[in-house]
């Protein structure tokens, strides 16, 4: 009764500022509409002076930093880390000590306004990118779940803007080689559309030692169709469809306890996505109007030799076919001082994934046999084949539904925000497991010689099915005050939600146990109880400033974040097969945020930014240890950013010359939830020399990435009892060309 009040007062609040125009109204404010064409955005138009740690990448500061993935903003943003691991699939984002490895992400994302509703599609590469927003801090109210620690916004040009035709080559070290195209053009005087294509391809750098061959191997494509259409000076309609395939190798784990990469199972990751999204606005006078609408497709396969060694133990395929719908429907307006946005989003995603876990011969006798006979010495066990599978069919339906308002009120240098998203979801599951198989059991004479004592088949057919429904009601408040035409100084307070679900992956160890347990061993899990994980919530408190001068710019901030039931991705002991969501009870992050850039002479440019975060945990016992105090796993305590761009006074005909040097560092990163294994902190340095048309017709740049060849590690995990390391990239060199054709 208590939500449906709650759902009841939203809809009158929004509905109430949707009507609290009238034509006579002042239209001072202070910030502007967008422009019909971009106006569907919820973020805040003038991103620099937001109430917000936020930072802002253009288009062409992305091209000199060779930047056309989300991963790429990795610690330009300061707190913002994306290692670079596994596969595209596996795309962890950790912001100010909050993140994820596996099912919900902590920082939401969107292309063009559209919301990627799947982290596993977040590793993309698109090359026509106009610019790239991070959001850091709970955006939960416009973004809803999933968004507690940030918003990644990514825009790609608009299809009114640049020349007819531009082309692009690249070549690198790994016979790695990149191309991609644009082709723009006006239907009339009303429409226009582009379309983009874009293929990367890649040999790697990383060989299995069992075989020679190359592990890190990289085949994708992708291609857009943009087109905006504006039937009336005060309506916009923009469509933008997607598509991409992914053929990965991935996964170049090395065994720490003999250095080696080396396995005798294939591992990929293949990957087909499409998306379409539409865009309607319309405006009038002091209002804007917007539907939002998009579906999205994934069909991937993830295959693993899952104990990543030459032993013949066993190896999972998750198979995946998934579909997104979203609806998003809002407004945003003002009255005088006073600004509104509020709004009504909904979203559905059905899901079918086979995942079954195939057991070969020394994964019998080591993970089977060898603890039953131990067990019962005088009657040894005998598979029936060396080869059996563990099959698991899951079949889940995600949908919710959210209401959200925000109003804005400004009075002389001051400015209040208030702010509230009341998110409910559903998420349900049926699950299928199965197994056929058997075995003999043998009796040990006095002799030692054996005698077949019974033969005992193993027929598993179990099918479930769960659901979960979570509701949270996430407030915003927020206070600035403008100093002048220096800047503005801020603080926040901001609920964010992370969404709970199921550990899908743990099924295999379910029925591996279940298994064992007819032998008279091994535990009985109940499914209901690892199988399920509960949300996640934090309270992000932060204050900051956004100042300029003339020829310079800085940010600040401080925060302080308190999580409640914080998702944590173990792996089950002993020697199993499963990954495991679980809540730790409470834990604390708090840090500091710095970036600046200077302009100090003509054509030179310094810029930098630097984070820090002590994120620990504040109540969290597994195993009877208790980690209280211990650093959360896998997030950055530093990050640091330095650039040097110098656009040289050097004109030789028709060109010029820039070049440009940064420096990327992070860590140290914890590994484990004890601190035993870390990764200390280490830097990279990356260069650049573009030689280019002073008509901005073509461009030429050499570059280098990692070039000291810096030796660090970006992903540890403990598997089958043995510890894995994966190491960062090695240096990195080679060529762009881009051409620009306005015919």
């Amino acid at each position: 009764m208590q939500n449906i009040k709650i759902t009841l007062l939203l809809v009158a609040v929004t509905a109430f500022t949707a009507t609290a125009t009238s034509p006579g109204d002042s239209t001072a404010r202070h910030r502007t509409l967008r422009p019909v064409e971009v106006m569907g955005v919820k973020q805040d138009a003038a991103v620099e002076s937001s109430v917000a740690a936020v930072t802002l990448v253009r288009g062409e500061q992305l091209r000199r930093l060779g930047i056309n993935a989300a991963k790429g903003l990795s610690e330009i943003a300061p707190n913002f880390f994306a290692p670079d691991y596994g596969s595209r699939m596996t795309s962890s984002i950790y912001v100010r000590g909050l993140g994820s490895r596996m099912d919900q992400p902590v920082v939401g994302m969107s292309v063009d306004g559209v919301p990627f509703l799947n982290k596993d599609c977040y590793d993309f590469d698109v090359d026509d990118i106009e610019r790239m927003e991070v959001w850091r801090g709970a955006q939960s109210v416009l973004n809803g779940r999933n968004a507690m620690a940030g918003q990644v916004n990514i825009y790609t040009r608009s299809p009114w803007s640049g020349p007819r035709l531009r082309l692009m080559a690249g070549y690198g070290r790994g016979n790695s080689w990149r191309a991609g195209a644009v082709w723009r053009t006006r239907l009339g005087q009303t429409a226009a559309t582009n379309i983009s294509a874009y293929m990367r391809s890649s040999d790697g750098f990383t060989r299995n030692a069992a075989n020679g061959a190359k592990i890190d191997t990289e085949r994708q494509g992708s291609a857009r169709w943009k087109t905006s259409w504006r039937p009336a000076s005060h309506m916009s309609l923009t469509n933008t469809a997607a598509v991409s395939l992914l053929r990965q190798g991935g996964y170049p784990y090395r065994e720490i306890a003999t250095g080696t990469i080396a396995r005798n199972d294939t591992c990929f990751y293949r990957r087909s996505t499409f998306s379409d999204g539409l865009t309607i606005s319309w405006a009038g006078r002091r209002i804007v109007a917007t539907s939002l609408t998009s579906v999205q497709y994934l069909d991937d396969n993830m295959t693993l030799d899952q104990d990543f060694t030459t032993d013949d133990m066993f190896t999972l395929t998750q198979k995946r076919r998934e579909w997104g719908f979203t609806q998003d429907l809002f407004t945003r307006g003002s009255r005088g001082r006073y600004s509104w946005l509020g709004g009504v989003f909904g979203f559905f995603r059905p899901s079918r994934m086979d995942a079954p876990v195939d057991f070969k011969d020394q994964g019998i006798a080591r993970l089977i046999e060898q603890h039953r006979n131990e067990s019962n010495p005088d009657y040894p066990i005998s598979w029936f084949t060396r080869r059996f599978t563990l099959g698991s069919d899951f079949r889940t339906r995600n949908g919710g539904f959210a209401l959200y308002h925000e109003s804005r009120y400004t009075t002389g240098p001051w400015t209040i925000e208030a702010a509230v998203r009341y998110d409910f979801e559903h998420v349900s599951l049926d699950w299928h497991s199965e197994c056929s198989t058997g075995y003999h059991t043998l009796h040990v004479l006095p002799d030692g010689s054996t005698e077949h004592y019974l033969t005992t088949p193993v027929d598993i057919d179990e099918r479930g099915h769960m659901s979960q429904n979570f509701s949270q009601l996430l407030p915003k408040v927020a206070l600035s005050y403008r100093i002048g035409a220096l800047g503005d100084v801020y603080v926040n307070i901001a609920k964010g939600y992370k969404a709970g679900g199921f550990n899908l992956q743990m099924f295999s160890d379910v029925l591996q146990q279940k298994l064992m347990k007819l032998m008279g061993f091994g535990m009985a899990y109940n499914p209901d109880e690892v199988v399920s994980y509960r949300p996640e919530t934090s309270w992000n408190y932060e204050a900051g400033t956004h100042i300029s001068g003339k020829r310079w710019s800085a940010e600040a901030t401080v925060f302080f974040i308190d999580t409640r039931n914080r998702q944590l991705t173990t792996f089950p002991a002993g020697t199993t097969t499963g990954r495991l969501m679980t809540n730790a009870a409470r834990a604390h992050s708090c840090g500091i945020e710095l970036s600046g850039q200077w302009m100090p002479a003509g054509g030179l440019t310094l810029a930098g930014s630097y984070g820090f975060t002590n994120a620990t945990f504040r109540s969290y016992t597994s195993g009877g240890v208790s980690y209280r105090g211990k650093h959360l796993p896998y997030a950055p305590a530093h990050t640091v950013f330095a650039s040097a761009e110098w656009q040289l006074p050097l004109h030789i005909g028709d060109t010029s010359v820039s070049a440009g040097a940064n420096m990327r560092g992070a860590g140290p990163i914890y590994w484990d939830d004890a601190n035993t294994v870390r990764q200390k902190f280490y830097a990279t340095l990356g260069a650049h020399i573009t030689i280019a048309g002073t008509d901005e017709r073509w461009s030429l740049r050499l570059w280098g990435e990692n070039i000291t060849d810096t030796h660090y590690d970006t992903f540890y995990f403990v598997s089958v009892g043995k510890a894995f390391l994966q190491q960062g990239k090695p240096w990195q060199a080679g060529v762009t060309l881009r051409y620009s054709i306005d015919y």
